[in-house]
């Protein structure tokens, strides 16, 4: 059996209110990819999650900081632990910190996501390693509001390489990246924490970006997907 048919062939059960702030959410205009860095409104996420299984482990928790106008505003950020049914085992604690209680206590799903989407808007998503991100938050939103997911995506695990080709010779994890450009983490695998240290680096990406006359999101996300294909080519 396709382990997310389970999932996917329920229709989730929304409260009238739920379901207003849903299509409230659907009816926002869609982000303008071709607007200026110094116009635009990004928003850098990371997740927390049970473990690294795409198809069964569970989202537990979402940051996310807004880059606007190219600068990362601390003001402007999400953070939010999912209400967990099954706490997460030792190990995976060990990893992230969100301890039983804190997952036991957490905000009930459909109303965390619901958050999220309210933080989120339609402006354009960026992460390090999107793949993740995007399955994991996909996943939940599909579960829980019955959501198709279909954002704009930008991924620094490929963008980096392709505004740097030669230190990507040498860089390849977050941790390298941040480390050379001298960005710090205060608290390495707390989501909020890694997408503040992931918004810092974007910072440095469109800088480099608008040296290189790329002012624009969806001239970036044209860069990634040659830099994707030069790895694959390769």
């Amino acid at each position: 059996m396709n382990p997310f048919s389970r999932i996917f062939s329920r229709r989730p059960e929304l409260t009238p209110n739920q379901a207003a702030r849903l299509a409230a959410w659907h009816n926002q205009p869609a982000a303008d990819l071709q607007q200026p860095f110094d116009e635009a409104r990004f928003v850098v996420v990371d997740v927390e999650t049970t473990g690294l299984n795409l198809a069964r482990d569970r989202l537990i928790a979402i940051g996310a900081i807004a880059v606007v106008e190219s600068r990362a505003v601390l003001s402007d950020s999400f953070e939010i632990v999912l209400q967990q049914k099954t706490v997460s085992d030792r190990d995976n604690i060990l990893i992230h910190g969100i301890g039983g209680t804190a997952q036991r206590e957490g905000v009930p799903p459909v109303e965390a996501l619901l958050r999220f989407l309210e933080y989120l808007g339609k402006s354009p998503l960026v992460a390090f390693h999107v793949t993740f991100d995007e399955t994991m938050i996909r996943r939940a939103l599909k579960e829980y509001l019955g959501l198709n997911f279909k954002h704009p995506w930008l991924d620094l695990a490929y963008l980096m390489p392709g505004l740097h080709p030669l230190l990507a010779r040498k860089l390849r994890t977050l941790d390298n990246w941040t480390e050379h450009f001298h960005i710090q983490n205060y608290a390495r695998h707390n989501a909020l924490a890694d997408a503040l240290s992931t918004a810092q680096l974007y910072q440095v990406a469109l800088e480099n970006a608008r040296q290189q006359g790329i002012e624009t999101y969806q001239a970036l996300q044209s860069l990634e997907k040659a830099q994707r294909w030069l790895n694959w080519a390769n």
